[in-house]
């Protein structure tokens, strides 16, 4: 992998903790790029949408339209993930005990 294809895995991982740590399973991308921030990452929100859009594609997220904002909610595909239970293509492995 290139150096934009690790940090991609790496936003798609921290998308997914982001998720995870809400009740609701689910975010909007506003609040999914300030997670993407927060970890260094820092881009344009068409970033962050294409970011939202590839997890949609391997089914780790769901993502409905909200106005013009898109909201993810997280899937057991993803949660899954998250634990260690599967592993997802170009998403970055958890940390163990990470969960």
């Amino acid at each position: 992998m290139n150096f934009h294809e690790i940090v991609a895995a790496d936003a798609r991982l921290a998308i997914l903790q982001a998720l995870v740590r809400e009740a609701s399973r689910s975010h909007n991308e506003q609040l999914l790029q300030a997670a993407l921030d927060a970890v260094g990452i820092v881009r344009a929100r068409d970033y962050t949408r294409t970011q939202m859009r590839a997890l949609e594609s391997t089914g780790a997220v769901t993502l409905r339209e909200a106005g013009d904002l898109l909201i993810a909610t997280l899937t057991r595909t993803g949660l899954d993930h998250l634990s260690g239970r599967a592993i997802i293509d170009r998403v970055a492995q958890p940390e163990p005990g990470a969960l």
